[in-house]
């Protein structure tokens, strides 16, 4: 049996009961131009739509350039400067999430695994404020219906997954942290070349009989060299609440229509607040640059085998930006089990966790082994 998480309220946004005409807003809530009742920004478009009366907000998107900021001069004026916010967030016990919460909501459920939040738990970090977001541009309701076309792709399923699991009713908004770096790079090397040549050599056979084969074999030659490489953009999870794996299967992103951070985008979702410092940041940005580095390493040294004995690259013209990418998250429960999926808030691109019929499996493996049997037996004939 599957029992959806969002059915128990598990994994709802805050549903607060609000009478615009009663309420007190408070200072940081995005209110309607009407009614003053309280905002939430439609995805796919650049408004506020009003619940209660109806009026359409549009957002005013600032013309301003995004600029790169500088990597050496933050992590010299660690919690200084006007681009430093206090932010008030709370910690999951359960799972370590960070996130924020909305103005004078005393509880709610943690996102990323459904554990109860208390405000008690709350705190104030120094961080470096977000300058720039992409919006929601597909709605709960499309980011469902390409959940759903995920699951009809799934094999090896167990029965009734789908049928259940199609089910599922609510998603969550969210706001992921990401940091992208650019950066100057100039890698010294050592290494080996390796050309291919034929030669003729003899061999004596099963009869005893003297022959001759073409064989090939490779000449190696010591090589030294350096290359320079521009990186831009390099995407890192400031997030540590969902497995890398799955958030970097969402890209890719489009950047290039990145938007000044305005707090109105935000308005009925929820952001998370990063995890991965802008330091450590870098250190995986590092890994995910050490590929390309290498390819274009082999390339220079080029012949038929390629072999990197020893590398050392320098960093240098780092800059970064802080950004806002946003997802659609929920889960499922099946056989007491939760499966967690996310929904690239954009594109509507699905990553999930999904249990496997490991009978459909092992059938598979026998149809496999009992055909390649069948060949052997027959092609012996």
């Amino acid at each position: 049996m599957v029992i959806f998480l969002s059915k128990l309220k598990i994994f709802r946004m805050e549903e607060q009961v609000f009478d615009p005409k009663l309420a007190d807003t408070n200072q940081s809530d995005i209110v309607c131009k009407n009614c003053a009742a309280k905002l939430v920004f439609e995805p796919g478009t650049t408004s506020l739509a009003c619940p209660y009366c109806g009026t359409v907000n549009e957002i005013e998107i600032r013309e301003e350039s995004i600029d790169e900021l500088d990597f050496d001069q933050y992590l010299k004026d660690a919690e200084k400067g006007n681009d430093i916010q206090e932010v008030s967030t709370i910690a999951c016990e359960a799972c370590g999430a960070v996130t924020s919460l909305d103005p004078n909501v005393v509880s709610s459920e943690c996102p990323f695994c459904g554990n109860k939040l208390i405000v008690k738990n709350e705190s104030t970090s120094k961080l470096i404020k977000p300058k720039s977001l992409l919006p929601f541009k597909i709605s709960s309701k499309e980011a469902l219906e390409s959940f759903k076309k995920w699951l009809k792709k799934l094999w090896f399923a167990p029965p009734g997954l789908k049928k259940y699991a199609s089910q599922a009713e609510k998603v969550a908004g969210m706001y992921l942290p990401y940091w992208t770096y650019d950066s100057d790079t100039f890698t010294n090397y050592r290494g080996q070349r390796g050309d291919d040549y034929t030669t003729t050599e003899s061999y004596t056979d099963g009869s005893g009989k003297s022959q001759t084969r073409t064989v090939t074999k490779t000449r190696w030659t010591n090589v030294s060299g350096s290359v320079r490489l521009f990186f831009d953009d390099v995407l890192v999870i400031a997030s540590k609440s969902l497995p890398q794996k799955k958030t970097d299967k969402l890209e890719p992103w489009d950047l290039e229509n990145l938007v000044p951070f305005d707090e109105k985008f935000l308005s009925g979702f929820r952001s998370e607040s990063y995890g991965l410092g802008l330091k450590e940041g870098f250190d995986v940005a590092k890994l995910k640059m050490d590929p390309k580095i290498r390819q274009a390493i082999n390339r220079q040294i080029g012949g038929d085998h390629q072999r990197i004995t020893w590398m050392q690259t320098t960093f240098s013209n780092i800059t970064f930006k802080h950004v806002l990418l946003p997802i659609w998250i929920s889960a499922y429960r099946f056989k007491n089990k939760v499966y967690r999926f996310i929904v690239n808030g954009r594109t509507g691109k699905v990553q999930g966790e999904r249990p496997w019929c490991w009978w459909k499996i092992a059938l598979l493996v026998l149809v496999i082994a009992g055909a390649i049997a069948a060949l052997v037996y027959f092609g012996g004939e």
